[in-house]
């Protein structure tokens, strides 16, 4: 996406031709249905969401509820229960509906978080001076040279048991680095346009600069970096489910549902592979959509069927 720049004049009038700068404008969102991928991708989203939102109306039964601990203990699946029964005979397709609703707020809130603590600290390094700058950036690659995973394993091996609150502080809190390095580079360029030039001229404070002008030129590689961020999330999580440090049994989310079902691989395939393929396919969906927004938002309008 290009616009053209006003023609300036000459003392003659003839018009002074001038390079077309980028649009950093955010993305058209409604480009996204023109693509037939990441149209398929954002309705299996949406309808993931609209699950989630209507557990307590979809689900056949209680998540928690042992329904017979001797007759239906590992039940295959039938038509009472289409994804069968898990070891505590609990219905695992009642469990995956309540698992989406928490394993996808999780992911969504713990972005949220991370694309707000990261926007706020590029923002803040880019505008706050070379000296402070370079202290904020460095303090941000020596983070990023932890593997995430073994940070969160720091935090939670002290912490002990997380609720759902605090992991998505502890998954928001750990996945903002990226974020911030961008958002640094994109104000860098920014700051230097003749419009931020004219606004200091005018009087405008660095505050009103950054809220007014500086931020809503980042928006598109913002909004992309964050719906990435959903898909690792939801990964992050599933992982410190499955290894016992996530959401606890009996509460459901699709990584604790996979735990239960590490032990049956060979006789009780259904409770691994439920949630193991809502994983992979929701995974997927957000990256289809991420790489979408990503060519919308540097104007390779691609249409492809």
């Amino acid at each position: 996406m290009q616009r053209a720049t006003p023609l300036s004049y000459d003392i003659a009038g003839a018009p002074i031709a001038a390079a077309p700068v980028a649009d950093l404008r955010p993305p058209r969102l409604t480009a996204l249905w023109q693509h037939g991928a990441a149209r398929a991708a954002l309705g299996l989203l949406i309808a993931l969401g609209l699950i989630a939102l209507l557990a307590p109306v979809l689900a056949p039964y209680d998540p928690i509820q042992q329904l017979d601990i001797i007759a239906l203990k590992n039940s295959p699946p039938s038509a009472a229960h289409p994804f069968g029964t898990d070891p505590a005979s609990r219905d695992v397709l009642s469990r995956m509906i309540y698992g989406a609703r928490v394993s996808l707020s999780i992911a969504i809130l713990a972005m949220l978080l991370a694309t707000l603590v990261g926007t706020a600290y590029g923002l803040t390094a880019a505008l706050a001076g070379r000296a402070t700058d370079s202290v904020m950036m460095r303090t941000v690659d020596a983070l990023l040279a932890i593997p995430r995973i073994l940070m969160l394993l720091g935090v939670v091996a002290l912490w002990g048991e997380l609720s759902v609150t605090a992991l998505i502080v502890v998954i928001g809190l750990s996945g903002w680095f990226h974020s911030a390095r961008l958002v640094r580079s994109q104000v860098l360029t920014l700051r230097e346009r003749d419009f931020v030039t004219a606004a200091r001229g005018l009087g405008a404070r660095t505050s009103s600069i950054a809220v007014r002008h500086l931020l809503p030129h980042v928006a598109s590689p913002v909004l992309v970096a964050a719906t990435f961020g959903v898909g690792a999330a939801l990964v992050i999580e599933a992982g410190l489910s499955f290894l016992g440090y996530g959401v606890t049994v009996p509460q459901a989310s699709w990584g604790n549902i996979l735990r239960d079902g590490q032990e049956y691989l060979g006789s009780a395939w259904w409770l691994t592979a439920a949630p193991g393929g809502a994983l992979v396919v929701t995974v997927l969906a957000v990256n289809i959509v991420a790489d979408r927004l990503r060519d919308i938002a540097s104007g390779r309008q691609l249409h492809r069927p």
